[in-house]
């Protein structure tokens, strides 16, 4: 049975930083490409960082990660394929960050086709 589980949510002032982390179990870990979407009341969910699997580039150039333009700069995705864990180092964080935040893995290779998502925790920033 895969499970993506996240931790690291809370409330926190603008300027503040956090760091969650999505702990994933049961899949190939180094197989999936790992995202981390956020959805705020109202709004869409939306995608705000991704990290690439082992020698699946996302760009010509190689680039392993990439992210929303509101939080580059700000906020870093990174992985531990020993761990079996994505991060998401967030810095300077602003109200507008408010909203559940979503991990996402996206199978490649022998894991093509599969898709699985975590329950979210809640990032709130205000004063």
């Amino acid at each position: 049975q895969v499970q993506l589980v996240e931790s690291g949510g809370g409330l926190v002032q603008p300027g503040g930083s956090l760091r969650l982390s999505c702990a994933a179990s049961g899949l190939t870990f180094t197989n999936y490409i790992m995202n981390f979407y956020r959805q705020a009341p109202g709004k869409e969910r939306e995608l705000v960082a991704t990290i690439t699997s082992v020698g699946t580039p996302l760009t010509s150039a190689g680039d392993s990660t990439s992210y929303a333009d509101s939080v580059k700069g700000r906020f870093t995705i990174s992985r531990d394929n020993a761990k079996n864990t994505v991060y998401l180092q967030m810095n300077s964080l602003k109200p507008d960050d408010t909203a559940v935040y979503y991990c996402n893995a996206v199978g490649t290779r022998t894991s093509f086709g599969r898709a699985y998502w975590g329950q979210g925790t809640q990032v709130t920033v205000s004063s």
